[in-house]
């Protein structure tokens, strides 16, 4: 199944796609290093990550802190 994870920031601008794959069914864990695509560390604050993996998809806030 195709599988997309991308985290967005309050404005709903992108920053960066974490996966973008087919993955096999199962549990899998992504670390974000809070970069954006361009490896450039992003600000403290509140960000959201969606999760697209066909029928189950679903947007989740994070905060992240340096």
């Amino acid at each position: 199944r195709h599988v997309n994870l991308t985290v967005y920031n309050v404005l709903g601008q992108k920053i960066k796609t974490l996966v973008d794959e087919v993955k096999a069914a199962g549990a899998h864990s992504v670390t974000w290093d809070g970069t954006d695509e361009r490896g450039q560390p992003v600000p403290s604050g509140v960000y959201f990550y969606r999760f697209d993996a066909g029928v189950v998809s679903g947007t989740k806030k994070m905060m992240l802190m340096r």
